[in-house]
Parts: C-alpha cells; sequence; structure tokens
C-alpha cells in the first residue's frame, strides 16, 4: 500500500462536502505545504557528506584484503564507533559497493571484486 502525503490527504478532503471556510483553511495549509517542499533541497546533510567521506575510507581500507575484515577491524583502523563502523557497512552492503561473508558465526567484509567465493572473479 502506497503512504498517502499530507498533501494527497488535503485533496481527498478538499474534495468532501465541506463548508467554504474549512475548504479555504485546507488551501491555505496545502499551499504552505507545496512551499515547504520546493523549498527543501536536494543536497546532502553535513552527516552524509561525513559518512561518504567515511564509506571512501572504508572501500580503501577493504582493497588490501581478500579474505575480508571484521566490523571491530574496520572501526578500530579509521576510529569510528563499532556502531557507526556496522550502520556504514550494512549500507555499503546494500547498495552493493560490499559483500558480506559468513566465516562461521562471524561477519567478514571484503569488496565485490576481491571476493574470491564470487565464480565471477576466479
Amino acid at each position: 500500500m502506497k503512504n498517502i502525503t499530507y498533501i494527497d490527504a488535503i485533496n481527498a478532503a478538499l474534495t468532501a462536502d465541506l463548508s467554504t471556510e474549512v475548504k479555504d483553511k485546507l488551501t491555505a495549509l496545502k499551499e504552505q505545504l507545496v512551499k515547504r517542499n520546493a523549498s527543501k533541497s536536494n543536497k546532502p546533510t553535513k552527516t552524509q557528506r561525513e559518512n561518504a567521506e567515511i564509506k571512501a575510507q572504508i572501500k580503501d581500507f577493504l582493497t588490501h584484503t581478500l579474505q575480508g575484515l571484521k566490523c571491530g577491524d574496520v572501526a578500530t583502523e579509521l576510529g569510528i564507533s563499532g556502531q557507526k563502523a556496522s550502520a556504514l557497512l550494512s549500507q555499503m552492503v546494500t547498495a552493493g559497493e560490499v559483500v558480506k561473508r559468513m566465516d562461521k558465526r562471524t561477519a567478514l567484509f571484503l569488496l565485490p571484486e576481491n571476493d574470491m567465493s564470487d565464480p565471477a572473479n576466479s
């Protein structure tokens, strides 16, 4: 099911049998929402820029391994928390930038081109 936006809800409400005063208030609210949405910028936030830089550092660090590295190794090397390393590595796995392999019960991370378990890289 598609999430309904506030603007969609207002449009639906405006089709109902409402007083002119209520319709005027809803129309004004809709205009405010449209104006607010138009003013939002698509440029990345400060945190997103910082995370992009850390992700580049993670990629650089992972270029030096064929066996893979644990999340804690990445965190220690880059001087970030384990939680931040875990979150960024998960994002990178989802985006296909990094591969996650399980060795017994330990997650190891490596670059796709260094993944020797992938037949395409053999």
